[in-house]
């Protein structure tokens, strides 16, 4: 199409004209060329000749930069400044003579010439028919910012196991920053929440979406439902959701103090890790060997005494263990000798003989009583019959039985050695029924689960290092967790699924675990020594741990609450029985 410019037009106008149809002719000669729709030469580009196209482009790029003059429409001036002073100078307006720039183009004589250069994928004003084209501009006019949460990726943790233990303070302010994401989402998104979920029930919310397009061409109207429509008396600026999000109670947060509320004095306390000489009795009676002697401390008067003393046959104690009844104690020696202590009247009542080296490990089944020695053996007498009744001799391990433990049903015997071995005894066989070999260093530390049935913890030597769960009942090992140092005692929460470790190499810190995540709850420290003895209080709330710096530390770790979370299988057929 020709246009003559020359007829009395504003030679603006002329001169805009002008630079527009000479890059549209421009474009066009580069786009049929492409095409292969040229007279000169017939070509035919192939989709996959990037080389070809890009020397296509280039030409009809310069054919349009050295244009001096469009034969079509007349010389191009670039200097508009002189075109303008022209103007004024002829009588003609300019555009700064317009009062709008709507009046400027309303007085165009090409106003109608538009629609040459107008993309033929733009949509006509004033149409309703969509027109897509072949990229998306996004257009944030009436936006609902319906952001897809599940398809944004998840902050990955290379956090170590052994440091994954979280601050009450840093939980609580996570709660808080929880709370004002939901509020967010019930009124930017109408995710209509009520109350603040735990971080695994605010993964459920997330629902994976329908499409997997992150941005779509054509956006869903959201059908917003206004707060007076619901309340209409509420001068709360949020909705019912958020208001009931608000008032939901908050879960009182758990606080583990990082001090002990009490710190007794226990000289001569051995530096030994494969002695075992302090327990918690049921009365809330405190049982410690110091050197030749063993002492009483009654947690409810704080009142002292000393049941027992060796020194006359110049013997040592090396483990102590109550009862389940607690008015008798069992006091190991350096000897081999086990003696049964009456505290009720301070007398001993029974001494058990047999063993050639220390007895390091006792463990109580009702009135039988289990012994694990430096010479290998474990004895497993009943302390009603008389001496001369033989024992029950098991022999497993190759070196020194360091750890012994009862099921909470009494039917398995756990025994740990400095042979790295763990062993799982029942009462009608003189051989172990299982082995796990999976630890690298002595086991002395050994827990049985009240809460999950044979569920056994068991915890490795400096070498090793370790915390490893066994499932019992089908001799399986489960999963594991490295704690970066020596472990020395294990003992579960009475009341929630979480356990509590010493250790000793090279941290000498108490930490308490939560089962099955692994998770640290807390990380105490205190104990300039290795803490090689560990004890619970009779209400599971408390515990006692002592080392080589002759102090006995008592913490509160455990909460008396029940857990309500506990997973109560239907095939535990223990936990049926009446």
């Amino acid at each position: 199409m020709e246009i003559d410019l020359d007829n009395g037009m504003n030679p603006l106008y002329a001169q805009r004209l002008r630079k527009q149809q000479c890059f549209a002719l421009a474009m066009k000669s580069a786009e049929a060329k492409i095409l292969g729709k040229t007279n000169e030469n017939q070509m035919i580009i192939d989709d996959n000749d990037e080389e070809k196209k890009k020397s296509v482009f280039a030409d009809g790029m310069k054919t349009e930069e050295k244009m001096e003059e469009c034969p079509m429409v007349g010389p191009i001036v670039d200097d508009e400044e002189a075109m303008e002073e022209n103007c004024v100078n002829n009588g003609q307006r300019t555009p700064q003579n317009y009062d709008s720039q709507d009046e400027f183009e309303e007085s165009s004589p090409f106003k109608n010439l538009q629609a040459i250069f107008r993309s033929p994928s733009t949509p006509v004003k004033g149409t309703n028919t969509p027109v897509y084209a072949d990229r998306f501009i996004p257009s944030r006019l009436n936006n609902n910012w319906q952001t897809r949460f599940a398809m944004i990726p998840k902050k990955k943790s290379n956090s170590a196991s052994g440091k994954k233990a979280r601050d009450s303070t840093n939980s609580e302010l996570n709660r808080e920053d929880l709370a004002y994401s939901c509020l967010l989402r019930n009124e930017l998104l109408g995710a209509e929440i009520d109350r603040v979920r735990g971080q695994s029930d605010e993964n459920k919310l997330v629902s994976s979406p329908k499409q997997k397009n992150l941005f779509q061409y054509s956006p869903s109207v959201k059908q917003e439902q206004s707060i007076d429509a619901c309340a209409p008396f509420s001068l709360s600026p949020v909705g019912p959701k958020s208001q009931k999000l608000l008032r939901s109670p908050r879960k009182a947060t758990r606080k583990i103090s990082r001090i002990p509320f009490k710190v007794l004095d226990a000289p001569d306390l051995q530096d030994d890790f494969y002695l075992n000489l302090v327990d918690w009795s049921s009365q809330n009676v405190l049982s410690v060997g110091l050197g030749s002697c063993v002492y009483l401390w009654s947690a409810c008067t704080s009142q002292v005494t000393r049941l027992c003393d060796l020194s006359a046959d110049g013997n040592t104690v090396t483990s102590v263990s109550w009862n389940e009844r607690g008015n008798l104690v069992a006091v190991g020696t350096n000897h081999g000798s086990v003696q049964v202590w009456d505290v009720g009247v301070s007398k001993q009542v029974n001494k058990l003989v047999g063993h050639s080296l220390r007895v390091g490990a006792i463990a109580w089944n009702g009135d039988i009583l289990s012994s694990g020695s430096r010479d290998r053996f474990i004895f497993q007498r009943d302390i009603r019959t008389p001496a001369i009744v033989q024992e029950r001799r098991l022999v497993g391990h190759k070196q020194e039985v360091c750890g012994l433990k009862w099921s909470p049903d009494n039917q398995y015997l756990a025994s740990g050695g400095n042979d790295n071995r763990l062993y799982v005894w029942n009462m009608h066989s003189l051989s172990p029924l299982q082995t796990y070999t999976e630890h690298l260093a002595a086991v002395k530390a050994i827990a049985w689960s009240p809460h999950h049935h044979g569920l056994l913890a068991s915890g490795g030597g400096t070498a090793d290092r370790t915390i490893r769960f066994w499932n019992t009942l089908t001799g399986q090992p489960m999963q594991f967790v490295d704690t970066g140092s020596q472990v020395c005692n294990l003992a579960w929460s009475k009341h929630s699924s979480e356990l509590v470790s010493t250790h000793g190499y090279s941290q000498n810190q108490i930490l308490v675990w939560k089962y099955p995540s692994l998770t640290q709850v807390a990380k105490l420290t205190g104990h300039s020594y290795r803490v090689l003895y560990l004890a619970m209080s009779p209400d599971g709330e408390a515990i006692v741990t002592g080392a080589g710096d002759e102090t006995l530390r008592f913490w509160n770790v455990f909460s008396k609450v029940q857990s309500t979370r506990e997973n109560k299988s239907v095939l535990n057929l223990f936990s049926s029985i009446r």
